[in-house]
């Protein structure tokens, strides 16, 4: 006998959205990422920060499921942002999304709690990569960072059990 799907059932079933924080002090980045994400029905954004103590206060206050962080970010850099946030908002994920690409930079993003590390270069095609991936507990670093993808195995790490992703599959 073949099982029959209640529709009804189905349509009232809540879906589940994504709850984001965007931190980031460049303007026409906010702007890109919020259209972006605005064009996903997966992604709310529920908060915008501008420097890294906003970061932590909305991150305290919202509690998202994932935060995109910048590492360079007045008043208080993205790694250091990120340490106080995992003490805070333990729940939420983050992704760091910055234009440098220094692999002692990227595995410290890994080492402080970042999950994944999309390089801005290349976010038109690894940003909505890194967010899925990093919200099903995968880590993520850009595909472009090809010889990186090691920085996801940084000692000290309270990740280092969690599963790598990449744009592909990091595994080859």
């Amino acid at each position: 006998m073949l099982g029959v799907m209640n529709l009804e059932y189905a349509q009232e079933r809540p879906v589940s959205v994504a709850r984001v924080l965007i931190v980031d002090d460049f303007e026409l980045w906010k702007d890109f990422v919020i259209g972006r994400l605005k064009e996903q029905p997966d992604f709310s954004i529920v908060g915008i920060a501008s420097d890294g103590l906003q970061a932590v206060q909305r991150a305290e206050e919202l509690q998202p499921d994932l935060i995109l962080l910048d590492m360079f970010l007045p008043k208080l850099n993205g790694i250091e942002a990120a340490r106080q946030i995992r003490k805070l908002a333990p729940k939420s994920k983050i992704l760091f999304v910055s234009g440098e690409s220094a692999s002692e930079l990227v595995r410290t993003s890994f080492r402080v709690g970042g999950r994944g590390y999309v390089w801005k270069m290349h976010a038109g095609t690894d940003l909505l990569a890194g967010m899925e991936a990093v919200l099903k507990g995968k880590q993520f670093v850009s595909p472009s960072l090809a010889d990186l993808r090691d920085v996801t195995d940084a000692k000290g790490s309270e990740f280092e059990d969690e599963t790598s992703a990449s744009g592909t599959d990091s595994t080859s």
